[in-house]
């Protein structure tokens, strides 16, 4: 069973391994307390029945936009191989947009994908139904 929970202190060493066996934008440590720091609620992890991370989702918000409302921005998102196609993406997804919306009334989420990444352009457009 995994267990998606709110990233805190603590989750960024296994969030840098993922991120850095995974992708290739990688962050300082610091960025991913930064994150933590100013958005507490919006980040969150996948870990297995061990304990160990397998994925995470790291988020912020950007500027207020001309409503006063801040939009949301997802900073980086990464599963490891082993997990995927069992929705954990998603999962994560799902809960940093309710957290956004709950937390600072952001109802706009923006993100970055490299078109190359086909996996990520069918969960964002087909599965979360992005524009």
């Amino acid at each position: 069973m995994i267990n998606i929970r709110q990233a805190r202190a603590g989750d960024e060493i296994g969030m840098q391994h993922c991120n850095l066996t995974n992708l290739p934008e990688n962050y300082d440590m610091k960025y991913y307390l930064y994150h933590f720091a100013t958005w507490p609620t919006l980040s969150f992890i996948a870990e297995n029945e061990s304990g160990r991370l397998v994925g995470y989702v790291l988020a912020k918000l950007n500027e207020e936009d001309t409503t006063g409302r801040p939009d949301g921005h997802i900073t980086s998102l990464s599963v490891m191989r082993s997990y995927r196609r069992l929705g954990l993406a998603e999962r994560l997804m799902n809960q940093s947009q309710r957290a956004m919306l709950e937390s600072y009334g952001s109802a706009c989420v923006s993100l970055h994908v490299r078109v190359s990444n086909q996996a990520a352009f069918s969960l964002y457009k087909n599965t979360l139904k992005f524009e």
